[in-house]
This record gives C-alpha cells, sequence and structure tokens, in this order.
C-alpha cells in the first residue's frame, strides 16, 4: 500500500499498548546516542509534556510523498540546521540534535486501528513494547499492534 500522507506540525504519538495512553516520549538523559524514547504516561506538567510533543516535516517541502523528518516538541517551521530528532541506530529509536539530513526519514503507512511509522531507508517499523521500554525498529508487522501508532494534534489542528 502507498504511504499516507501527513499534515505537517505538532502532534503527540500514542502507542497501541496495553494499559493506560502511553505516548512517545524522550528521556531526560542522554546516552550513548542520544535521549532514549521509551513509551509513558501523559505527563501533567507543562514543562514535562515538551518531551511527549513531536513535530512532523515532510523532507522536501512541497514534493507529494516525501518522507517526513520528526521533531522533538512543537516548533514553529523554521529552518534551523541542527533540531533535536529521531533517529534509529541499531534498531533502537533516540532522540538527537543532529544536521537535518541525519535525521531517519519515514513514512506512515497504514495500520490496524492506527499508523505505521516506518523508517524509509531500512523499512523498520517503530514498536513500542511495555510501559517505560525503549522504542524499537523492527521489521514491519501490520498484525502486531505494537507497531501501531495513533497521532493526536495537541493544538487541534
Amino acid at each position: 500500500m502507498p504511504p499516507i500522507p501527513v499534515k505537517p506540525g505538532p502532534y503527540k504519538f500514542y502507542a497501541h499498548i496495553i494499559g493506560p495512553p502511553a505516548l512517545l516520549t524522550a528521556r531526560e538523559h542522554a546516552i550513548d546516542h542520544g535521549l532514549p524514547t521509551v513509551t509513558d504516561r501523559p505527563l501533567p506538567h507543562p514543562l514535562d509534556t515538551l518531551h511527549q510533543e513531536w513535530t512532523i516535516e515532510p523532507l522536501e517541502r512541497g514534493l507529494p510523498g516525501s518522507p517526513y523528518v520528526i521533531y522533538l516538541g512543537a516548533y514553529a517551521e523554521e529552518e534551523t540546521q541542527n533540531r533535536t530528532g529521531l533517529i534509529v541506530v541499531d534498531h533502537k529509536v533516540y532522540a538527537n540534535t543532529v544536521p537535518r539530513d541525519q535525521l531517519t526519514k519515514f513514512i506512515f503507512e497504514p495500520g490496524l486501528g492506527g499508523l505505521q511509522i516506518v523508517d524509509d531507508k531500512d523499512h523498520l517499523a517503530l514498536r513500542a513494547g511495555h510501559l517505560g521500554q525503549q522504542i524499537e525498529a523492527v521489521t514491519p508487522n501490520k498484525a502486531d499492534p505494537h507497531q501501531v501508532w495513533t497521532l493526536h494534534s495537541p493544538i487541534g489542528l
């Protein structure tokens, strides 16, 4: 199936795992390749939620079907060289401040009840295990609910 176009802008990514609502979250302490991304409950403090808001931007603006890059935080569209975004290293997902061309490029594909977020280069899907587990990049499996995500625009876009 062809990729699904996503409107650029700020989103929260909800994982389809058993239990309370779980959001894609960047941890506050960096390790080898950046901030580990995990699933966590919605954080109540507004400053904490900055680690749970992400901005989706097309790699090539104005080019239909272009893959997307995903940045940490609800940024306005600005041309800054280095912003914290998602990267995949050794099948693990991190948030790191690297040049835009080093960010992992993603496409969105249909999943059961939501979307699969797939690495455009290696064609690996983001998978949320249990609450608190680091997000992994795995071979896509449409039947695995842990590979399905729901995007929610916190500002009502």
